[in-house]
């Protein structure tokens, strides 16, 4: 018998609950993962409303869908994914992700030292100022973890502006940095 750890037992618990439509097993899952999930939304729509609406749409999502989670992989994951997806749905809605098609890469090289003088907070406003799409791929590829295809997938865009947007994102945040820390 595999060893369970008490916040697994408690995630799959949670996730038996949502599937008999449980009221209380929801809002655990909310309470627990709302923070960190708003964190997510606004990541891609910045202070606003839209932010707050993809997180009770993801939400919705989590509680009607939960019969297609796979157990034994992340819950978290798969709420974050469902957060992502609400996200860029609002960012294709609204019409507010503007990207040029574009087949050429710059070559950017590490930000120096700039990063050690940096708090968290800083790097995380410093990208909340980047221009949307910049912010958008840079959050799916760095932050999020997917790859060039999958990025191309979800934003209906080449490879190649995926990665062109990326070093752009990165360019303009490593000038940012120096910027910061000087």
């Amino acid at each position: 018998m595999t060893d369970v750890l008490p916040s697994q037992a408690k995630e799959i618990e949670w996730v038996r609950l949502c599937q008999k439509q449980d009221r209380k097993g929801q809002y655990a899952v909310y309470q627990h993962y709302a923070g960190r999930m708003m964190a997510v939304c606004r990541r891609y729509l910045g202070q606003s409303p839209d932010a707050e609406d993809a997180l009770q749409e993801g939400f919705m999502k989590v509680f009607t869908k939960i019969d297609q989670f796979t157990e034994g992989k992340s819950f978290e994951g798969w709420i974050r994914r469902i957060m992502v997806n609400e996200s860029l749905m609002k960012i294709r809605k609204n019409g507010s992700i503007y990207l040029k098609d574009i087949d050429e890469t710059w070559d950017v090289g590490q930000p120096a030292d700039a990063l050690m003088h940096l708090t968290t907070q800083e790097i995380e406003m410093l990208i909340a100022d980047m221009p949307d799409g910049y912010r958008t791929i840079f959050n799916l590829y760095a932050i999020e973890g997917y790859s060039h295809p999958e990025i191309s997938q979800m934003l209906h865009i080449s490879e190649g502006t995926s990665k062109s947007q990326l070093s752009r994102a990165r360019a303009l945040l490593q000038t940012k940095m120096k910027n910061v820390a000087v």
